[in-house]
């Protein structure tokens, strides 16, 4: 099979993955084969490219935003059949037995596996995926369009629930950046009955995207926005927003970084967290996270903005999302 090879962390300005010809993978115990038809370009695979996050496996096969076909079924797979539509996204599997799986917090599991960072991911024709941790696909969503809804709609969704907001009509939520998880989250909070402040520095494409999707407000990065927010989501991987966003929120609001990796959060004054604001981060997904987003984003009519790359062209899609140059989503097109 083709797929794109990492073989040394290094900035994507230095082109880091090369095209290869590999082995096709056999599905194992419990394991599903999957014809890749498209790939999502998240900003973690950036992290995971330039070595902002720690090298876990090498050579690798990034992207962890995977939507494709079953191809063979491994040893014990029940629930699938060959010709099955079915995403990955980045959780790949959990131990299963320890407190935090057991408690409902597998997202947290210290044996994780992580599509694209400890194992291969979705750069390729054919992936490994397993079976308990792949989602049908709604029919509603083409191929192309369902990619960036298996990390960054997923991510999004439990950013969404990590607000503390229980009631959603005439909320008011600030999000900060606004690329693919940004661009899916605010059509989630809109047909709750959210009002959504927007606070991103990209005027072309993500200020434009934004007043496209129903922002209530759109301003640069750091703008206080014209009301006290009573949450808000950072998901620019930029730790110098936290400041702006903490002074942004109501007494009792709750600030939610959403990245896997943030640059330094500058010093705070108390006064920027007195009177019960909380700051707290969000650490990959569950999959009830995934099967319930997905469901809701089929409800909601969700429509993902996105440009697509020729798989041998990853290394352009990275550059173009490190540069802010993607309006929504980039997603590699891989196969019919």
């Amino acid at each position: 099979m083709r797929a794109c090879l990492l073989d040394v962390p290094s900035p994507v300005e230095n082109r880091p993955l090369r095209w290869a010809e590999l082995p096709t993978p056999e599905p194992r115990a419990g394991e599903l084969l999957l014809r890749v038809r498209a790939c999502g370009v998240c900003r973690t695979d950036l992290h995971v490219v330039e070595g902002e996050l720690a090298r876990r496996r090498s050579p690798l096969v990034p992207g962890h935003q995977i939507v494709g076909i079953v191809e063979a079924l491994g040893p014990d797979v029940s629930g699938f059949r060959v010709g099955d539509r079915v995403g990955v996204g980045w959780l790949h599997s959990t131990c299963g037995r320890c407190k935090r799986c057991t408690s409902g917090r597998e997202n947290l599991c210290a044996a994780a596996e992580l599509t694209g960072w400890t194992t291969d991911g979705g750069y390729a024709e054919h992936a490994r995926a397993v079976a308990d941790f792949v989602y049908p696909i709604p029919d509603g969503f083409e191929d192309l369009a369902a990619a960036p809804l298996l990390c960054a709609g997923i991510i999004g969704y439990r950013a969404l629930r990590l607000t503390g907001i229980t009631s959603w009509s005439g909320a008011r939520l600030g999000l900060y950046g606004f690329g693919a998880a940004g661009h899916v989250a605010i059509q989630i909070a809109r047909a709750r009955g959210a009002d959504v402040y927007v606070c991103t520095r990209d005027r072309e494409r993500h200020q434009a995207l934004a007043g496209e999707l129903g922002a209530a407000w759109v301003g640069d990065a750091a703008e206080a926005p014209p009301v006290a927010l009573d949450a808000s989501i950072v998901f620019a991987p930029a730790g110098e927003l936290v400041p702006p966003a903490l002074r942004a929120l109501d007494e009792g609001g709750t600030l939610v970084l959403g990245g896997i990796h943030m640059s330094p959060i500058p010093e705070l004054e108390y006064a920027l967290l007195w009177r019960e604001r909380v700051v707290r981060s969000v650490a990959n997904n569950t999959r009830a996270d995934g099967r319930e987003f997905l469901a809701e984003a089929a409800r909601a009519g969700v429509h993902t903005s996105i440009e697509t790359f020729p798989l041998e062209r990853a290394n352009d899609a990275l550059r173009a999302l490190k540069h802010d140059a993607i309006r929504g989503a980039a997603v590699l097109v891989v196969g019919e």
